[in-house]
């Protein structure tokens, strides 16, 4: 068993952030048609430092239902043609929209992009006029996340402790 810490954060209003873009040559393009085994690259790629396991753990037909739908969406950041980090923003509830995840490659930390990549995220999902646009974090997260998440204008409002089975024992 392993202590998990999940820090649950919002914001209600559009913030007002100013990041500049990313180097030269990048780009960061929405997933049209995506498919399971490059979702499954790229969660993989981002989260197997932090331990991202919910979508590990999810069949093919259960990532294709939740990315396949209109109301998902998936930015990919390429830098040199390389896929560098991701988003996904799930507006499938009325009135709110979470970003569910969010993160760099870590060959790509270190460069200034990961609040250039949020800002776009923040940016992106407040052109759907929510309510709110929520977050969450763990323990297992890079240490910075809940000040780069602050930066950004979210505001923490609960944290869950709980001991959960080691995800990468079953892995």
């Amino acid at each position: 068993m392993i202590e998990l810490t999940t820090t649950l954060l919002e914001m209600r209003e559009r913030p007002k952030l100013q990041e500049k873009g990313p180097h030269r040559g990048g780009m960061l393009l929405r997933l049209e048609e995506p498919s399971v085994s490059f979702y499954r690259y790229l969660y993989e790629t981002v989260g197997g430092s932090w331990i991202w396991w919910s979508r590990r753990r999810m069949g093919d037909a259960g990532i294709i239902e939740i990315i396949g739908d209109p109301r998902v969406d998936v930015f990919v950041l390429y830098l040199g043609g390389v896929p560098a980090g991701f988003f996904e923003l799930d507006r499938r509830v009325e009135g709110e929209i979470e970003l569910v995840h969010f993160g760099l490659v870590l060959e790509f930390a270190g460069r200034e992009l990961h609040r250039w990549l949020l800002a776009f995220a923040v940016e992106m999902a407040w052109n759907h006029e929510p309510e709110r646009l929520w977050t969450t974090t763990t323990n297992f997260s890079d240490p910075r996340s809940v000040l780069t998440y602050q930066w950004a204008g979210f505001v923490p409002y609960e944290t869950r402790r709980e001991s959960v089975e080691d995800p990468r024992l079953g892995a």
